[in-house]
């Protein structure tokens, strides 16, 4: 049963999440060309005319723009708005989830982050340390304020007993395979254990796996219509995130089918 407060918390971490998505697609642009994400205010790629705020409002500034630039006409992708809707809809997903818990704001973070490093690697074939790292300075000091309120360290010392667990997994891979398995999906393995490690072990494993499902079928996919041969490169941190965000929303529904009782 939704409770008010859960009602009310899910609503503010949708319009959140709207506003941060519109940072992101801020990060998502300017942090492979290792630009500031802060300075300058955010401008038209094709003019450089500075985005008035009127402009800057998430998904209703494209829609009222009809997806242009109000001063040049330049085209406004359609990524701007599906990355701030996405973003919401995890946000939502993510207090629907853990209601009024205190490591709520750690996994919206999370969410946040598994979105930014989603469209960089699809653009750019990279995972910038540039947005790991903040990440992980982030939300490591918001898991433990979490096991401080709740009073129980054990979903800590499972995080980090899965976060070591699957780099260490995801290093052997890079060993084995470098061109297969490249170092920034290593590092994102640490984050992703992180916090599947604090839901449950078996999450670590379940999401690990639907990231590698994911990424088997859409690369068989491709290589079926043509689209990617066997020896091109297909970025696998967005499956990654993908099985991770599957698994933490619905993990346990997906673990109780499978070995019930």
């Amino acid at each position: 049963m939704v409770t008010a407060v859960t009602a009310f918390v899910t609503v503010v971490c949708g319009l959140f999440g709207l506003v941060v998505g519109s940072f992101l697609n801020v990060v998502i642009y300017r942090v492979p060309k290792k630009e500031s994400v802060v300075r300058p205010r955010s401008r038209c790629p094709g003019c450089g005319t500075q985005l008035a705020e009127r402009d800057n409002i998430p998904v209703v500034s494209w829609v009222i723009l009809r997806a242009k630039c109000r001063t040049c006409g330049e085209p406004i992708s359609i990524r701007y708005p599906l990355v701030e809707l996405l973003t919401g809809a995890l946000f939502v997903a993510a207090a629907v989830r853990f209601g009024p818990d205190w490591v709520l704001p750690a996994y919206c973070v999370f969410f946040a982050s598994l979105v930014a490093i989603t469209f960089i690697d699809l653009q750019h074939y990279i995972i910038p340390n540039r947005l790991l790292y903040p990440t992980l300075y982030i939300t490591v000091p918001l898991l433990v304020l979490a096991a401080v309120a709740q009073g129980d360290w054990d979903n800590l010392q499972r995080a980090l007993v899965g976060a070591v667990g699957a780099w260490v997994f995801f290093l052997l891979l890079h060993l084995v395979s470098p061109r297969g398995m490249g170092f920034g999906d290593v590092r994102l393995s640490f984050l992703l254990g992180l916090f599947l490690g604090w839901l449950d072990l078996r999450h670590v494993f379940l999401g690990i796996f639907l990231g590698f499902l994911l990424g088997s079928v859409v690369g068989l996919a491709l290589m079926a219509l043509r689209r990617r041969g066997r020896k091109d490169h297909i970025p696998f941190g967005p499956f990654l995130a993908a099985g991770a965000i599957v698994a933490v929303l619905f993990g346990s529904s997906i673990l109780g089918w499978y070995s019930p009782g």
